[in-house]
């Protein structure tokens, strides 16, 4: 009979640690308290969480696959660079990925997956854009589900990696809000779980991006534009 393999000691709690700091970096980045191009120090970050360099690293390597902190030899970890032709990458491949997605779900997934989509939808529109952490919250949840409909983990995966990226912008232009209505989200769960019409998902998930991916970079334009412009003690003051 072959032995019982015994969990490693203090496995899962190092993945919980690991999964917790993973997202306070991600917050702080997405926040801007660390800036664009900044580098990221593993020792500082280790003592302001107060924990070993270990969960830090798997915390930051996590980062780096979500495409919010790069690696470059002989140069360490920094946080990702924005850019307007980043984003306009960024809503095309979402675009293309999610809206392949929703159309698969529509085609494939069972009444479970119609019920969670359905819930996630209610969630999603009880929560204020305006809280930050709780939208961003029930607007992955929601868009995670719908695309888990396809049933394909590596597709849900980059579509996970693209919603997180698109939310970085979205925290930059000021908590802007995707569009509504025709294109919003009770239109995408009544095409895709209720009517079962997977044409028509694919068609309101890419306008439904597209159309936030041109919100996105006009908010991102005025952003940079107002950052970049020279401020002096007379023009503010008289």
């Amino acid at each position: 009979m072959p032995a019982t393999r015994r969990p490693t000691k203090g496995g899962p709690a190092k993945a919980t640690r690991a999964s917790r700091l993973a997202e306070e970096i991600r917050q702080a980045i997405l926040s801007g308290e660390m800036e664009p191009g900044s580098r990221v120090n593993l020792d500082r970050l280790r003592e302001r969480f107060g924990v070993s360099l270990s969960p830090v690293r798997e915390a930051v390597a996590r980062l780096v696959h979500a495409g919010l902190v790069e690696f470059e030899d002989q140069r360490g970890y920094r946080v990702a660079q924005v850019s307007a032709d980043n984003l306009a990458e960024v809503t095309r491949l979402r675009a293309e990925l999610e809206s392949l997605a929703a159309g698969l779900a529509a085609e494939r997934a069972g009444l479970d997956w119609e019920g969670e989509v359905m819930a996630a939808l209610h969630r999603l529109n009880r929560v204020d854009p305006a809280d930050a952490f709780g939208w961003d919250a029930a607007h992955a949840t929601f868009h995670h589900t719908l695309v888990g409909g396809a049933g394909m983990p590596i597709l849900s995966d980059f579509c996970a990696i693209l919603l997180g990226l698109h939310e970085r912008y979205r925290r930059i232009g000021g908590n802007t809000p995707p569009p509504t209505g025709a294109a919003g989200h009770d239109a995408i769960v009544e095409a895709a779980a209720l009517r079962r019409d997977a044409q028509a998902a694919r068609q309101l998930v890419r306008a439904q991006i597209e159309d936030w991916g041109e919100r996105l970079a006009r908010r991102f334009e005025d952003h940079t534009s107002h950052a970049s412009r020279p401020t002096t003690r007379n023009s503010l003051q008289g």
